[in-house]
């Protein structure tokens, strides 16, 4: 019997997408945490100035483990959301 460890890497990202209303950052965190494997919050707003059309909150981090069925999902969750509202700008990946 062999002692064999998969090493599976996980990919860790932060994303924001201008003026995005907070209740659809929740709605997206919220699907990102029905995947099996995935783990995601919402990033604190940054800025010191007050501005009605940007968002209350900074962005959203993930991390998930890369394999390829995981990795559809999550990409494909997150391309709904920019087909409906506007393009994701990466914060940070790792």
């Amino acid at each position: 019997m062999s002692n064999t460890v998969i090493n599976q890497s996980i990919k860790k990202i932060q994303l924001t997408c201008e003026r995005l209303p907070l209740a659809v950052y929740r709605e997206i965190v919220s699907h990102l945490r029905q995947i099996e494997g995935v783990n995601a919050d919402l990033l604190p707003q940054t800025s010191k100035e007050f501005d009605y059309l940007q968002s209350q909150v900074g962005g959203l981090w993930l991390e998930y483990s890369a394999n390829h069925d995981t990795e559809i999902k999550v990409k494909g969750i997150l391309a709904y959301y920019e087909n409906k509202y506007n393009s994701w700008v990466v914060i940070n990946n790792d």
